[in-house]
């Protein structure tokens, strides 16, 4: 995605209907929206080529699948050895994301286990890697916000008056 990209009304409308109806084809956005179903089509089209749309898979919930523990890690790792630790992670399927991050700690990541036994399992293995200088967690006691994009391009958002004209509703 290129810096110079900005949302405009239709796209975060387009993008909030799809995460309201995520199994509603070109057809039914098309309806909704109040647009040319060609319009919709392109929408689309340029989101997935932007990268604004990076996955067309189901939202799951890992507590409801099982995985009712979570905790946020963050890892201290030896200067140069990022790549190493993220095979580390990667190959742990218990890792949901990671992310390098500044301050005090290089990496921040989430972990989803069925257990609190299976989560201490988890970090023993992170503490295994030789990459990993130190590592610090807590546990998740429960979602406050859930993660969430549309308020923020929403926000961002050109204003109506600019942006091709449609209807809500529906």
């Amino acid at each position: 995605m290129t810096d110079d990209y900005r949302a405009d009304a239709l796209d975060a409308a387009l993008l909030r209907t799809l995460a309201e109806r995520p199994r509603s084809g070109d057809l039914e956005l098309s309806r909704v929206l109040k647009v040319a179903r060609a319009t919709v089509q392109g929408r689309l089209r340029r989101l997935d080529e932007r990268g604004v749309i990076r996955d067309w898979a189901p939202a799951v919930d890992v507590a409801a699948a099982g995985f009712g523990v979570q905790a946020i890690i963050t890892l201290e790792i030896s200067q140069g050895l990022l790549e190493d630790v993220r095979e580390h992670l990667a190959a742990m399927p218990e890792v949901l994301e990671a992310h390098v991050t500044t301050g005090d700690h290089d990496v921040v990541c989430r972990v989803a286990t069925e257990s609190h036994e299976r989560l201490q399992d988890v970090l023993v293995r992170l503490n295994q890697s030789p990459s990993v200088v130190r590592s610090t967690s807590v546990v998740v006691l429960s979602e406050l916000i859930p993660p969430r994009v549309l308020p923020l391009l929403e926000s961002r958002a050109a204003p109506a008056d600019r942006a091709p004209s449609f209807r809500r509703d529906g």
